[in-house]
């Protein structure tokens, strides 16, 4: 029933016949893969050679047929080749094993031998241990009991004898035998110390412990032996229950004394340029063996038993930062007192090695006592003293500023020998550019230094990225160049009419100073700082446009002042040439006055001096007569007809009226106007402020017939000479017109001088 029941799957025999079956219906072999039932393959189960020869005789021809014949050869041939071989390495692996197995027979047959001979052995010490369990065991429960007391008299002897052992090893210095001894022994004695006999072990091995805990203090307190004779010393007091807390504050006082001493030492040579050397060598090499020699007593020192759960190296640890952090704040306070007295700014090669020095030593002191904020001081007094040094270039870059102008000044003070030595300026301005450009790129190949490979807290990115760039850049290379346009433009605020003590010349050689560094210098010595430093502009710098707008604008401002300074001097001859002449009663005019000659020198003195360093302009294209107008603009047909009937006394129009109307339709001028960066603009400013300084001077006066007509002649005499200056020639004529007009209406007896006349006064004078 169990059989006919039990389904054939779970059967394994069943299960076998059945794959069996299915493989042999597939054609499969034992492997799983599927068996060729085709006659003609050559390596299938049932291959017929008849059939196979039949079809390649049907299918194949001669050619063909002997092409196969070859192949089967070969075929053949190569498989007798690899059956020889099989055979060999078959025969020769026969050969072998029959040579193995005849070996195996010898080795056997000894081990057999030795297995006997080991099994009659345990049979006879399995006897003999039973004998001896058989006599022994009445004895067995006695000899337990004297065993034991044996083990107790040895205890008892050793506590009796361990007075004199102590006092042994306290001859001997065994200070590690006799502190290990008194442990063993001391549970035991403070545990029967009510016994009189044990009481008086315990209270001798305590003065004799005593004693030797002194030794060992005073051992301590010298400090003169090896790093490992301390470090047992130490541990030795831990045992003995001294605290731990006492031995580091001893530790640290006795070290503190020595680098206090190195510390005074550098009080007393503060003066020394190797101070920082000295430091580093002395003092922070010592603190760094006293670092290292601590942590080896009192926090690396492995801690067993008691000891470990006392957390010594925690408290020990807070005690040595402490301790640290209060030496090296005194030691700081010294180095940047020495870096304070470092006021040169030659050399930076030895405070740059000293830095260096420093802040390598400062690194030791990172590793040996790692979380302390001694190293990250010792940066900051590295970053400090960079930034100082950067303001001591920064202020003696602007003190040789300051000297160079200096030496400007009086070189344009000095007397001017011939028109050809007004080229002075032209050179003064070149040699101050390139005396600045120099001492500049000194300063930077100075302050390079802090930045070489070789110095290791350049490499550092707190240091680098910070120090090129806020420091180099904006600290340096900016703020000298701000401080050269603020400084320019301090000259235009200069009080007084004629621009206070600041020679003209200066403005206007600052003014052309300004405008190079605007259009090429700012850009140069920003671009040769960055490929120098390898600036990198993570933080916000000042972009290249901002400080040319800046130069640019003090460049405006010095060139309006130039012109305002210059056209006041001028004004300022004509104001007084005007206001301290009697124009009523003055005599005919025979000469043009001295005044208009000096204007117009000195109007040709300034267009040679602005020549030299500003190009020439543009000027509107001139008429063809004006060559001819210097001596016909008061003679033309506009003039005649405008001052004509003014000058009779049956005049029909009012000239005021006239007046008026013409200047409706001319345009206006602004005298104040900004003044381009050129020859001619700032030629035409100074005359306009000139010319416009004479007109409203003679609006104040009252002229006579003769006053009138020599206000003719030395207009007709400046319009000869100053129309070739200005950019528009029709200015100066209207200018002087408005002049000669205002006197003639200012003119008791408007009687005006034949222009013949004025012409041939002007060519005489």
């Amino acid at each position: 029933m169990s059989s006919a029941t039990t389904p054939p799957d779970s059967d394994p025999t069943g299960r076998r016949q059945v794959h069996s079956m299915l493989k042999l219906y597939y054609g499969m072999n034992e492997e799983g893969k599927v068996e060729s039932l085709d006659p003609c393959d050559i390596n299938g189960p049932h291959f017929d050679p008849e059939v196979y020869l039949n079809k390649l005789r049907k299918e194949c021809s001669l050619g063909e047929l002997m092409d196969h014949e070859s192949c089967t050869v070969k075929q053949i041939r190569s498989l007798d080749s690899d059956m020889q071989t099989l055979v060999y390495e078959n025969y020769n692996k026969f050969i072998s094993a029959t040579d193995t197995i005849r070996k195996m027979k010898n080795d056997f047959k000894k081990m057999e031998d030795e297995m006997d001979c080991l099994s009659a052995n345990m049979a006879a010490i399995t006897e003999f241990s039973a004998h001896i369990s058989g006599t022994l065991q009445d004895q067995h429960a006695q000899i337990t009991k004297l065993s034991g007391v044996h083990t107790l008299l040895r205890k008892l002897q050793f506590l009796f004898e361990l007075p004199a052992r102590l006092n042994k090893c306290l001859e001997l210095q065994a200070y590690a035998q006799a502190v290990s001894a008194h442990r063993r022994a001391r549970c035991v004695l403070q545990q029967y110390s009510h016994m009189p006999s044990f009481r008086g072990i315990q209270d001798d091995c305590h003065v004799i412990m005593e004693q030797l805990a002194q030794q060992l203090r005073q051992k301590f307190r010298d400090g003169g032996s090896s790093a490992k004779d301390l470090s047992e010393c130490v541990e030795l007091l831990l045992q003995l229950d001294e605290p731990a807390e006492e031995l580091c504050d001893k530790f640290l006082s006795h070290a503190q004394s020595r680098l206090e001493a190195d510390l005074q030492g550098l009080e007393a040579e503060l003066i020394d340029s190797l101070f920082i050397d000295r430091g580093c060598n002395e003092f922070v090499s010592n603190l760094c063996l006293v670092i290292a020699s601590y942590q080896e007593l009192f926090i690396n020192h492995p801690q067993e038993g008691e000891l470990a759960s006392k957390k010594i190296p925690e408290m020990a640890n807070g005690k040595l930062h402490v301790f640290v952090d209060t030496l090296a704040a005194r030691y700081f306070s010294l180095v940047e007192r020495r870096i304070q007295e470092e006021k040169g700014v030659g050399d930076n090669s030895l405070l740059v090695r000293a830095l260096d020095r420093f802040h390598r030593r400062l690194q030791a002191i990172s590793k040996l006592l790692p979380g302390s904020a001694v190293p990250s001081q010792g940066t900051e007094i590295v970053v400090r003293a960079a930034r100082e040094r950067i303001k001591q270039y920064l202020s003696a870059l602007q003190t040789f500023y300051h000297d160079s102008l200096t030496d400007v000044r009086q070189a344009l003070a000095a007397p001017r020998l011939s028109v050809g030595g007004a080229s002075a300026s032209g050179e003064l301005l070149t040699s101050l550019s390139n005396f600045i450009l120099n001492q500049l790129k000194s300063v930077l190949a100075s302050v390079h230094l802090f930045t070489a490979k070789d110095i290791t807290f350049s490499n550092k990115p707190y240091f680098k990225g910070e120090f090129c760039s806020q420091g180099v850049r904006e600290g340096l290379v900016v703020s000298f160049i701000k401080f050269i346009c603020q400084s320019s433009r301090q000259y235009c605020e200069s009080a007084g009419d004629r621009g206070g003590s600041t020679p003209p010349a200066l403005l206007l050689l600052l003014s052309r100073l300004c405008l190079d560094y605007e259009t090429s210098t700012i850009s140069y010595i920003l671009t040769l700082t960055d490929e120098q430093f390898l600036v990198q502009h993570h933080t916000p710098v000042t972009p290249v446009t901002a400080l040319c707008a800046e130069a640019r604008e003090a460049a405006q401002k010095l060139l309006n002042h130039y012109v305002k300074v210059q056209g006041l001097i001028i004004s300022q001859m004509l104001r007084k040439s005007v206001e301290t002449r009697d124009w009523v009663n003055t005599i005919e005019p025979r000469n043009v006055r001295a005044v208009m000659k000096r204007v117009v020198e000195d109007t040709t003195s300034i267009d040679v001096q602005v020549g030299l360093l500003y190009e020439e302009g543009v000027r509107k294209a001139h008429s063809s007569d004006s060559s001819k107008r210097t001596f016909s603009v008061y003679s033309s047909s506009r003039q005649q007809i405008r001052y004509a009937p003014s000058y009779t006394p049956s005049a029909p129009m009012d000239t005021s009226l006239l007046s008026n109307i013409h200047k409706l339709f001319s345009e206006r001028i602004d005298i104040f106007s900004p003044v381009e960066f050129n020859k001619v603009s700032v030629l035409t400013g100074i005359i306009k402020i000139s010319l416009k300084t004479f007109l409203e001077c003679v609006r104040l006066r009252t002229f006579g017939r003769y006053g009138l007509q020599q206000i003719q002649v030395d207009c007709h005499y400046l319009q000869m000479y100053l129309w070739r200056f200005v950019s528009d020639e029709n200015l100066v004529h209207f200018l002087l017109d408005e002049i000669v007009g205002s006197a003639a209406h200012r003119c008791l007896d408007p009687s005006p001088m034949e222009q013949s006349v004025i012409e041939v006064i002007c060519e005489r004078g």
